[in-house]
């Protein structure tokens, strides 16, 4: 038996059993995201889709993940562990079958949104199950078994773009059987978690109430959500901003309500908004770096890189613990250390040429990226154990919507301009008869007409192509080039926001894991 000493020694019998049954859970959501960045050129090219078309329907693939977590979140120690992931099991075969209805172009944009909202859904409810079953079932080390847990998303990345490269690249199959591939581990871990018992956590054991998890988050935290969920009114719904600001503010009432008017933690706030950003640079790069990488190199050369990254990813995430013990760091001052990796990795890419520059580019960025997700979530799990599964579900919440509405429309977005930019600079007339019809938009900037994404197809497939097509692919090129560079600002914006946690936490006597009873001392 373990030592109560021993900070690996779990609180359950079937600790194990729940751990790896949560695995692959999120291995399935991850070989379902890898193998959809490699389709977006077979999307592209079929129905016509831009940049930022694309961008939005592997967004849709994020926002549903909000709904899903957030929700969960806030109902799974009622509910039942088990329940909720039933109903993800349910949800991931619905929305490939959703996904197959995408046959022309008038109803492909609709069937793909749908199909990556309900798959990204089920994502948010297993999360919702996993992250506070680990954080409950690994106590004195969270940060490592989270790690380890989020490990599944790099290694569910690896085997779909390993297995795009083969269906696609090698073999040309449809994409709708490349789709269908990451059923497989759904039904993997829908057997792992049947039958088993789950326990409860910290909170839920001591009899909290939903209105006391929620205070932490309070009315600043809900901030942050209620900006984002107004964002997905009108960008992805459709609606007027202000219908969406009049929905994100009965959210907001609600949460004074049901907190009695409790502002919340400003430190649990600031965290929300830094992972915004991660789930912007993290999942938002993820979700378009497959593309940009092919289109600089070859489709196959940008599948391999994804792998390399994937695979860094994977390793270094049941290594959390060892690092933190052999540099003596903190779980704030390892994502600095990432961050400012993220940073100068973005920024080498931006100007890569050569293969080996950008398995040394990416490389570096992808050690700096490792860490994010999980170690914030143990944060969070170290900090604000009254919140029980809220604050982590939330936090959740609030990165992928961030890398559906922000992140991925965004890069797309970029994409589009730079792109339109450098061709309108380069060869006028030709920009003119190849831009399509209709502008490409993201929140305040500026419309951009993009290049046709079928005429950009048309030029990097012609076998003898013409001066104006070579100049429609470089300055294609160019725009993936200014879109890294621009992303790198993002990671820079994060390690300032960290060296101030790391300031506060040192006039405080050093950052360290609180009890309940501590919090609320």
């Amino acid at each position: 038996m373990s030592s109560s000493n021993d900070i690996s020694a779990p609180i359950a019998a079937n600790a194990s059993r729940l751990l790896w049954a949560g695995f692959w859970a999120i291995f399935a959501a991850g070989v379902g995201f890898a193998i959809r960045g490699g389709i977006f050129d077979n999307w592209g090219a079929e129905f016509g889709f831009t940049a930022t078309q694309l961008g939005a329907i592997g967004g849709a693939g994020f926002t549903g993940f909000c709904f899903g977590i957030i929700g969960g979140g806030m109902i799974v120690d009622k509910f039942g562990y088990g329940k909720l992931v039933m109903l993800a099991f349910v949800c991931h075969v619905i929305s490939a079958f959703v996904s197959f209805g995408a046959t022309t172009p008038e109803n492909a944009y609709q069937m793909l949104t749908i199909g990556m909202f309900i798959f990204a859904y089920a994502n948010g409810t297993l999360e919702a199950v996993a992250n506070p079953l680990v954080a409950t079932l690994y106590p004195k080390n969270r940060t490592h078994y989270l790690n380890i847990l989020h490990a599944s998303w790099p290694a569910g990345m690896v085997f779909g773009a390993a297995v795009g490269w083969i269906l696609d690249d090698k073999m040309g199959l449809d994409w709708k059987i490349q789709l269908a591939l990451y059923l497989v581990p759904t039904v993997a871990y829908g057997l792992m978690f049947l039958g088993q018992k789950f326990p409860q956590s910290e909170a839920s054991e001591k009899g909290a109430k939903f209105s006391e998890m929620f205070k932490d988050v309070g009315i600043l935290g809900s901030l942050v959500v209620c900006y984002l969920v107004a964002l997905f009114c009108s960008a992805s719904l459709g609606l007027s901003q202000t219908m969406g600001y009049l929905i994100a503010g009965v959210f907001l009432v609600g949460v004074g309500v049901i907190t009695k008017g409790s502002i919340g933690s400003v430190l649990l706030f600031i965290l929300f908004i830094t992972h915004a950003l991660i789930g912007a640079v993290e999942l938002g790069t993820d979700g378009w770096i497959q593309n940009i990488t092919g289109n600089l190199f070859t489709s196959e050369q940008g599948k391999w890189l994804f792998i390399w990254t994937s695979t860094i990813m994977f390793a270094l995430r049941f290594c959390a613990h060892w690092i933190e013990k052999t540099l003596k760091l903190s779980p704030i001052g390892l994502l600095l250390v990432c961050s400012i990796l993220a940073v100068v990795g973005l920024q080498m890419a931006s100007s890569m040429e050569t293969l080996f520059m950008a398995f040394v580019a990416l490389g570096i960025y992808a050690v700096g990226k490792t860490f994010f997700w999980p170690t914030m979530l143990a944060v969070v799990g170290d900090r604000y154990p009254r919140s029980g599964a809220v604050a982590m579900s939330v936090m959740g919440g609030i990165g992928m919507l961030s890398a559906g509405l922000l992140g991925g429309p965004g890069l797309g977005y970029s994409k589009d301009r730079y792109a339109a930019e450098a061709l309108q600079e380069s060869n006028p007339a030709i920009y003119a008869e190849v831009k399509n019809a209709e502008p490409s938009n993201f929140v305040f900037l500026d419309p951009v007409f993009a290049i046709d994404g079928t005429k950009l197809a048309e030029a990097k497939s012609a076998e003898n192509p013409t001066q104006g097509q070579k100049d429609i692919v470089a300055a294609d090129q160019q725009g993936d080039r200014a879109t890294l560079k621009a992303d790198s600002y993002i990671p820079l914006a994060m390690a300032i926001i960290y060296i101030g946690i790391i300031l506060y936490f040192k006039s405080k006597g050093g950052y360290k894991v609180v009890k309940i009873e501590e919090q609320e001392a």
